[in-house]
């Protein structure tokens, strides 16, 4: 049977297209009303980059590539070309190194901020940083330390739309020996803090080794030891993070520059948010995924397979586009031009893979899955550096190209022989090709296929669908194979043994598929391997020692946690009721407990006065109503909305603590104030204080840790508040609408 030629968006893939990938001009011209128009639009911008002569031809081919979803371009790439604005085609870069001064810190603060707003993720590398308590020479003061000034980014994240549809990412790591380390792994089990970073501690050989012997780890900055601590010490307390929050994420950086291709010309020291991008200072990471789904012929006969020639020209297709994307797009920075433009690195990677391995019959997981996928990611590894030799030929190699440097060590130097050949005698036009990203809602948009490389993690669940009329559409969507499946076989037919899920396989299973492909990417990759919430401690730490023994480049694992929770598993009964929970207002009682909290905001000078009102369900006491009153009649409108709008949240019950987190993230453009000692972004924020006080109070939340409103909400999509986030590729994806932090 013969694929579809364009899987059909669904209403949630049409939705998720139309917000954040479709393009209307700005001065009310005719919008894109289908993807074809979209792909039309993306290949014609791409092929500016050819000669004029040219320019026609590919961009036919660039559509072929596109049509059907073969190839997917990044989401940047996808929403920002051919649309003339002022945004960037790239999806992540690394930032400048930060000079340990205050000056130095502010300005890459500045250049950090400049490049989220053009919708680019970003990664610093804080090691650079002098510790807490370190003296500052020349102002008779110490030092607040690496983590203080991370609070400041996190606090410009806060603010910073990402290209005006999504908060931006940014990656945080500090190295292994920095003194600040175990302040470091330790940050964000702080509920609240560090919200808008992921964290990785860079890993080095000779910890790795000190742990292994067991002896003592010095802690040293600007040559200068400030204590030393047993390795094993710092190890376990780093596998304690990642266990009970899922962070930090662990980057073996030796490993990371020794097998990097331009070695020979810069030292790397921190990665994309999500890690499949280890880059130098304002490096870039240019992104796009091969859809191995749409290469699968005889799907779930016994003669299945990949076409090994079609995917091979689409990759080799996919690198020239990848190319002239360099060329077109705009930089925030003009130093992250110039990096770009000397080494030309890009990311070519797959999705769908756990889908392709179950239409060909391969459960993932296995040693033939993991055969296959190496064969697979072989194959394109091949073509993409033809093409690029190719181009170089065409159009000259990389301008930091080394042709005696090159290919002497690091991934370059285990391509098989004719490739080094080739490379020596035509050059190269791009310093790295291959990496897989989180594929997030382009996947989603492109039938629902399995994400990157990550197994499929649920079969079928429940999504609603926003109607025209403000209602809610419930329907049931399935995994792109098996959809496939059950249209080839008939709706009521059990899935063959091949189609296995996320919650059925072990560690082990996952670090062999990432072992399997590493051995073929010459960048990093994103990946998350799940961990039931039972998994032993100690078992777990020897996940990420096994990660290192195979040889890869970083690990990253979720397991269910008090600080993350929990992450959807499927479609069971407390999974549906999460999806699709409509729950009622709860009729008002007679007489109801309550408190009154009096609030003094220093712009005014009439309190607020808060009242918040308990029902008592379940033996637990929870909010039911608020009401805020003032003399100061600036604020009645809105108030009066507020105060509607949160009761009529607490009346639906359910988990409301969100409401709290929603609130205190609120920042007043002018400015927030000093409250006892502390810094509140706005009074907005201030009132959600004063909820989570309450909800304390009552024993709604834990006394004892301000992280319980962090804790829950959690669990609940930030844009549509639906409990139905899951964590993969290093990101969390919601499955209600498709919101993804990573694309």
């Amino acid at each position: 049977m013969d694929m579809p030629k364009h899987p059909a968006l669904d209403p949630i893939a049409r939705e998720i297209w139309a917000m954040k990938y479709r393009f209307s001009p700005d001065d009310g011209g005719d919008a894109e009303t289908e993807m074809e128009d979209s792909w039309r639009r993306v290949a014609h911008a791409v092929s500016a980059a050819e000669r004029p002569g040219d320019r026609l031809v590919w961009a036919d081919s660039f559509y072929r590539i596109l049509e059907g979803y073969r190839f997917l371009p990044a989401g940047r790439i996808l929403a920002g070309a051919g649309t003339h604005r002022n945004v960037t085609l790239f999806n992540c870069f690394v930032m400048g190194r930060i000079p340990d001064s205050l000056d130095g810190i502010f300005t890459q603060l500045k250049e950090a901020a400049l490049t989220m707003q053009q919708g680019g993720g970003i990664g610093h590398d804080f090691s650079t940083l002098r510790p807490r308590g370190a003296a500052v020479k020349g102002v008779g003061a110490d030092a607040s330390g690496p983590i203080s000034f991370m609070e400041v980014w996190d606090a410009m994240c806060k603010t910073i739309m990402s290209a005006g549809t999504r908060r931006g990412a940014m990656m945080g790591t500090m190295r292994c020996d920095h003194p600040d380390i175990e302040a470091f792994v330790a940050a964000k089990q702080q509920a609240g803090r560090l919200r808008n970073f992921n964290l990785s501690v860079l890993v080095t050989d000779a910890f790795m080794a000190a742990v292994k012997a067991r002896a003592e780890w010095p802690l040293v900055f600007d040559g200068r030891t400030f204590a030393s601590i047993p390795a094993v010490r710092l190890w376990d307390q780093i596998m304690r993070a990642t266990y009970e929050s899922a962070e930090p994420g662990v980057i073996f950086i030796d490993r990371i520059n020794a097998e990097n291709n331009l070695s020979y010309c810069e030292t790397i020291g921190a990665t994309n948010p999500c890690g499949e991008q280890p880059l130098p200072p304002y490096g870039a990471c240019l992104l796009g995924s091969l859809n191995l789904t749409r290469f699968v012929v005889n799907a779930f006969g016994e003669q299945a397979r990949v076409d090994d020639g079609a995917l091979r020209q689409t990759a080799a297709t996919a690198v020239r586009f990848m190319d002239n994307v360099i060329d077109i797009s705009n930089y925030p920075l003009p130093q992250q031009r110039a990096e770009a433009l000397a080494k030309r690195r890009i990311g070519l990677g797959i999705t769908g893979l756990a889908d392709a391995l179950a239409m060909c019959g391969l459960r993932y997981g296995t040693p033939q899955a993991a055969e296959a996928a190496g064969q697979w990611m072989a194959a394109i590894e091949d073509a993409a550096y033809r093409s690029s030799i190719a181009l170089a030929e065409e159009r000259g190699p990389f301008p930091l190209f080394d042709a005696s440097r090159f290919g002497a060590s690091g991934h370059a130097a285990r391509l098989p022989t004719h490739l080094r050949s080739d490379i020596m005698a035509r050059g190269l036009r791009n310093g790295l090709l291959t990496s897989i990203a989180p594929t997030g809602t382009i996947s989603l948009i492109a039938g629902n296929v399995s994400s990157g490389i990550e197994p499929i993690f649920s079969i079928r669940y429940e999504r609603k669908v926003l109607q025209p009329d403000g209602s809610h559409r419930i329907g049931t969507v399935a995994d792109y194979a098996a959809s496939l499946y059950w249209e080839m076989q008939g709706a009521d037919a059990p899935l063959p043994p091949a189609f296995v899920t996320a919650d059925q396989l072990i560690p082990a299973d996952h670090l062999l598929m990432q072992a399997a492909v590493q051995k073929h990417v010459d960048s990093s990759i994103s990946k998350t391997i799940n961990i039931p919430e039972d998994f032993p401690f100690e078992e777990f730490k020897g996940v990420y020692e096994e990660a290192y023994d195979l040889g890869l480049k970083g690990c990253t694992t979720y397991r269910p946690n008090p600080v993350t929770g929990s992450v959807l598993s499927g479609m069971s009964a407390a999974t549906s009721a999460l999806a699709t929970d409509e729950r009622r207002p709860r009729d008002r009682e007679e007489a109801l407990p309550g408190m009154t909290y009096k609030l003094r905001w220093p712009e005014t000078d009439h309190a607020i006065y808060i009242t918040l009102n308990d029902v008592v369900e379940d033996g637990i006491r929870r909010p039911f109503e608020i009401f805020i009153n003032s003399k100061n009649m600036e604020h009645y409108a809105w108030t009066v909305a507020l105060t509607r709008m949160i009761s009529a949240v607490f009346r639906r019950g359910g988990d409301v603590t969100f409401v709290v987190e929603e609130l205190k993230a609120v920042f007043d453009p002018r400015g927030g104030q000093w409250m006892s000692g502390r810094y509140v972004p706005s009074l907005l924020a201030a009132i959600g204080g004063v909820i989570e006080r309450h909800m304390i109070a009552i024993g709604f939340l834990d006394a004892g840790r301000e992280a319980s409103a962090a804790q829950r909400s959690q669990l609940s999509c930030p844009r549509c508040g639906n409990q139905t986030l899951l964590f993969q590729e290093g990101c969390a994806t919601c499955l209600t609408c498709g919101y993804s932090k990573c694309s």
